[in-house]
């Protein structure tokens, strides 16, 4: 079996026993990113010559016995969204061409810190902004599966990087879906922690209330010992939560007998929903049931609202947020004459630059988030969907009133066509429809693979859970896995 077929746990036990040094392993997924990645246009950025020291780096400190972590010596994968000290970091935009930042993001100290070797950057939508990787400067991604299909967004490229076989684990970010999604698309396992389980210092930020770092993985195992190396308290976020970190690998073998799985019937019945997919959900159901859970139906009545509501909290946020790229402070600047009717010279600077390093969706948002945010529209847009976002949020909390967790879709449909949605933005909001609830209510929500439609494409359904119960939401997708609901499988190697 070649090494992009081991597990990444498999692949850090060989280096552990020194059956295979971290250097070898590094060395053939960089040869596997050289021969393939043009095709999928996933990695952005690599470095081998980085990367391979670190790799002797893992090997020299496994030796001194510095190393603990069962990932030591492992390569990943890392969305271009997290800051690494001198790595160009750019969010797929313009913007921030050329930028190395001067400081690492806690997750990806973490991971440095337990010996594990970044690949290099992988390819997104523009400042996460995109459910397709279509709005990336360095252009599409591809999907493994189909290549004239997408990968999914924002983090396609983490996720197609794992279905070509070209890393065996990646961290990406997601926002309102933008980890699960693609993870279903690609057929691999992602996850959204509870908001504040990962720190978010040294992520760019879109949404500040909704963004969260998560890893993506082929199997359960690998997902538990990856957030093992990633979360705990950051005093340098002031979102990042201080509860004790538990062993997620504790609790996968539990059985889940007595266990109630509720399935959201806002979600199975909605229209949109694909059919391959609401049998994929019920093959999940039945398997839960023989392995001893209770099904429950559970209602979130809010869901109806849950995309109207993420489009005004998430772009009146990134509104915000992106003012501080103005080619003064910060980001790329635009130089030429004023031309006639500037207010000043500096004004139309700000704006030029604004308006070439800046893609359409990304300007688009910034457009949304400001008017509602706007003195006599506040109130009736920004403030109004604050207060649906706690309808949503209570429709959570009772839900978990009654279950353990909820089972679902990921998304409406399988991957879509390239360009297919790209000039209709409503069109491509709506993808989300499934998965923005739980970044509005802030839990833990894992995309796990499902097999195959009929035209081999990767299917998914999606597993939540209350606050901080990531250990329940991996207990529940491992048993699945284990009794086969789908296995670590690779796209058709054409690469």
């Amino acid at each position: 079996m070649s090494i992009e077929q081991l597990t990444a746990l498999e692949i850090g036990r060989r280096i552990a026993a020194g059956e295979v040094s971290s250097r070898e392993v590094t060395a053939h997924f960089l040869q596997r990113i050289e021969g393939g990645n043009a095709r999928i246009n996933a990695f952005v950025h690599v470095d081998p010559e980085r990367s391979l020291q670190l790799a002797e780096d893992a090997d020299r400190r496994l030796a001194a016995g510095e190393l603990t972590s069962p990932l030591a010596g492992v390569p990943i994968a890392i969305k271009d969204i997290l800051c690494e000290e001198g790595v160009p970091t750019s969010c797929g935009s313009r913007m921030l061409e050329g930028f190395a930042p001067p400081y690492t993001a806690t997750a990806v100290q973490r991971l440095l810190d337990a010996g594990m070797v970044p690949l290099g950057k992988t390819n997104m939508d523009e400042f996460a902004m995109g459910g397709s990787t279509e709005t990336s400067v360095y252009g599409v991604s591809r999907n493994p599966w189909d290549l004239e299909r997408t990968p999914g967004g924002s983090s396609g490229g983490a996720a197609a990087v794992l279905a070509a076989g070209l890393a065996p684990l990646s961290i990406g970010s997601d926002t309102g879906g933008s980890v699960r999604q693609p993870a279903a698309f690609c057929g691999v396992c992602g996850l959204k922690p509870t908001y504040g389980r990962i720190s978010r210092y040294g992520l760019v930020a879109f949404a500040s209330s909704l963004d969260q770092v998560g890893p993506l993985a082929h199997t359960i195992e690998d997902i538990a010992a990856c957030l093992q190396v990633l979360a705990g308290h950051d005093p340098r976020d002031s979102t990042s939560l201080a509860a004790e970190v538990p062993q997620y690998a504790a609790q996968l073998g539990r059985p889940l007998k007595g266990l109630k799985v509720g399935v959201i019937r806002e979600h199975v019945e909605h229209a949109a929903l694909d059919g391959a997919i609401r049998l994929a959900v019920e093959r999940g159901q039945q398997q839960l049931a023989g392995l001893g859970a209770q099904i429950v139906e559970v209602h979130l009545p809010h869901t109806q609202y849950s995309v109207a509501t993420y489009y005004l909290v998430a772009p009146s946020e990134a509104s915000g947020n992106l003012s501080r790229y103005d080619g003064v402070h910060y980001g790329f600047r635009q130089v030429g004459s004023a031309g006639a009717g500037a207010a000043s010279p500096l004004d139309a600077m700000i704006s030029r630059s604004r308006s070439v390093g800046f893609g359409e969706e990304v300007k688009r948002r910034i457009m949304l988030g400001t008017f509602a945010l706007s003195s006599g529209y506040y109130d009736a847009y920004y403030k109004k969907g604050q207060q649906v976002r706690r309808l949503i949020a209570n429709d959570y909390q009772t839900a978990f009133e009654q279950v353990d967790v909820l089972l679902g879709p990921v998304t409406p449909t399988t991957a879509f066509k390239l360009g297919e949605k790209s000039s209709d933005p409503v069109q491509m909001y709506l993808c989300d429809l499934f998965t923005v609830g739980a970044n509005l209510a802030g839990v833990p929500s894992l995309s796990i693979p499902a097999g195959l439609d009929e035209k081999g494409l990767p299917l998914a359904v999606q597993l939540q859970a209350p606050v901080l119960e990531e250990p329940r939401l991996l207990q529940v997708a491992h048993q699945m896995q284990r009794a086969g609901f789908f296995e670590q499988k690779l796209a058709n190697d054409t690469l």
